[in-house]
């Protein structure tokens, strides 16, 4: 019950980009290659952000489960300042940063492309980091409908927006690429402002508002986030920035690959944010279990949540297989691009399993607050393991991008199976203790 408005939420996270990318495909391949790059270096830089802004959630949880309404309120605010000043800090970064996209060695004609449109989704990290900010706080209070039904409206807007805009009607100019960029930028404000009159005005959560006052701003409970938080960032980091980087690397190959990958990784990363739901029904379980002191309903939370995980994965990787050829016939008709597409969703179907067990295995962890050890399991599963076999199989071996994504595949492998095995341990600890 927890876990699926939080899929919805998701889903309507990552359904913008579906349907950037849908759109964007009618273009042609070069707007969507330098979708898939202008995406590959904004999501990284986003999820650094989101990841601070989940550490919310558990401290939330916890803090509920001990019937502390005064540490919610100033969890809240801490929560709100600390996700502005970081949403201001990266979208200046990125903006600044955006240029850079011609030392990556990628063709010039996605770069042009690319460079406005990147630009443009970093003016949404603000509003995309205080929407954060109030989600993570109502998630913390299992409180996670909301954010689900705004999400789905500002989805459906982001839609009619990337309609007009890119294609040019009711009377507006055809912008393309950059069109899809603006369309996110309004619906994120959009999400920024329902979210945040439904916490500061909602009825339900007055009894938290009392002490939402910049002099009331605690500097012990900013580091604490921090403490949480950048661990979870830097573990994010690592995982998404493995699958950025292997854009980067199939761009060498050439824009078609490219406008191929950005379809398959655009599928995959459905399937993902929707197992993140599950992730974070975990998080907000197995937290407020643990405050309760109820361990073994805490481990019992957790175990329910991997095998809920292994059951959708399973579907989804049933689903790729049998519409992997149909699938990115819905993005583009260039017929070099969907045979390559093809082939990798049947890679991204292999691996569903493996990227469902360990985004659970990183929700339940963070719900015992547990995210330094993640974050050297992430480091070393995609880049000791996963980036460097990818690339010889691709350039050493001739494989090409399919060896790209057959390191990921094995990589999100090494992930699942010892963030089980450290939920496994830490849960018994507890409970023997």
């Amino acid at each position: 019950m927890l876990a699926y408005p939080v899929v919805l939420s998701q889903l309507g996270h990552i359904m913008v980009s579906v349907f950037d990318t849908l759109m964007v495909g009618q273009l042609g391949t070069l707007p969507l290659a330098a979708a898939s790059l202008g995406n590959s270096i904004f999501v990284v830089m986003m999820m650094f952000g989101i990841g601070v802004s989940m550490s919310i959630t558990p401290l939330i949880a916890t803090a509920d489960g001990r019937r502390n309404p005064t540490r919610i309120s100033l969890l809240l605010l801490t929560g709100l300042v600390s996700n502005v000043l970081l949403g201001v800090l990266l979208m200046v970064a990125g903006y600044l940063l955006a240029p850079g996209l011609s030392l990556l060695n990628q063709p010039e004609a996605v770069v042009e492309l690319a460079t406005p449109y990147l630009r443009i989704l970093f003016f949404s990290m603000v509003p995309l980091m205080l929407f954060q900010a109030f989600r993570q706080f109502t998630e913390g209070l299992s409180q996670t409908k909301q954010a689900m039904y705004i999400s789905v409206f500002a989805n459906s807007i982001n839609i009619a927006l990337n309609y007009v805009l890119i294609y040019g009607r009711l009377g507006f100019p055809a912008l393309g690429l950059v069109g899809a960029g603006w369309a996110t930028l309004i619906s994120r404000i959009l999400m920024a402002l329902l979210m945040g009159g439904y916490v500061l005005y909602g009825r339900r959560f007055a009894i938290y508002r009392h002490y939402l006052r910049l002099r009331h701003l605690s500097l012990i409970h900013m580091y604490r986030m921090l403490q949480l938080g950048l661990p979870i960032s830097v573990q994010m980091l690592f995982e998404v920035g493995a699958f950025s980087f292997s854009a980067i690397m199939i761009g060498w190959i050439g824009a078609q690959e490219l406008a191929a990958h950005q379809i398959a990784i655009n599928v995959a990363s459905v399937s993902y944010m929707m197992a993140g739901g599950i992730a974070a029904a975990a998080t907000i379980r197995v937290g407020n279990q643990k405050g309760l002191g109820n361990l073994r309903a805490m481990q019992a939370a957790g175990f329910s949540s991997f095998l809920m995980a292994v059951l959708f994965m399973i579907g989804s990787a049933l689903l790729m297989i049998i519409f992997n050829r149909l699938i990115p016939m819905l993005y583009i008709d260039d017929v070099e691009v969907i045979g390559i597409a093809s082939q990798l969703l049947i890679i991204a179907a292999l691996f569903q399993i493996s990227d469902g067990v360990q985004v659970v295995g990183l929700g339940a962890l963070r719900g015992l607050e547990d995210v330094r050890i993640p974050s050297l399991v992430s480091l070393i599963a995609y880049w000791i393991i996963g980036l460097p076999l990818g690339y010889v199989l691709c350039f050493k071996l001739g494989v090409g991008a399919i060896g790209i994504w057959a390191g990921l595949l094995i990589g999100l492998t090494v992930a699942a199976l010892l963030l089980f095995w450290r939920f496994r341990k830490l849960s018994l600890k507890l409970i023997k203790k």
